[in-house]
């Protein structure tokens, strides 16, 4: 049940950081309002608040939610820039997310086989 609670928390930091990034990147590339800036910065304070919510070791949850980002980035690029992933982006996620397992559960899952 906790792993599903990780995940949980992780899928919205990860649309939050996306989001925080993605609005200054329209406003810096393709010449969207200033305002933008605005809804990123609140975006990406929602990012770090939702990562101290995690009870795991920070350098822990850091690396895990590398996995889930990349999950959520090609949800995104799916999405948004209408760009379909690709069988090996898939493959590439899945391998990612077992490695979210192992780094946050690891001890655990060895200690019950």
């Amino acid at each position: 049940m906790e792993i599903l609670k990780t995940l949980g928390l992780f899928a919205p930091t990860a649309v939050a950081e996306i989001i925080g990034c993605y609005l200054p990147y329209l406003y810096l590339k393709e010449g969207r309002s200033f305002w933008l800036l605005l809804p990123a910065a609140i975006s990406l304070g929602i990012f770090v608040w939702l990562l101290t919510l995690h009870p795991q070791a920070t350098g822990r949850v850091y690396a895990a939610y590398g996995g889930v980002y990349i999950c959520i980035a090609l949800v995104w690029l799916w999405a948004v820039d209408a760009i379909r992933p690709t069988v090996t982006d898939w493959i590439g996620v899945s391998i990612c997310l077992v490695g979210v397992i192992i780094i946050m559960y690891g001890k655990q899952l060895i200690k019950n086989v």
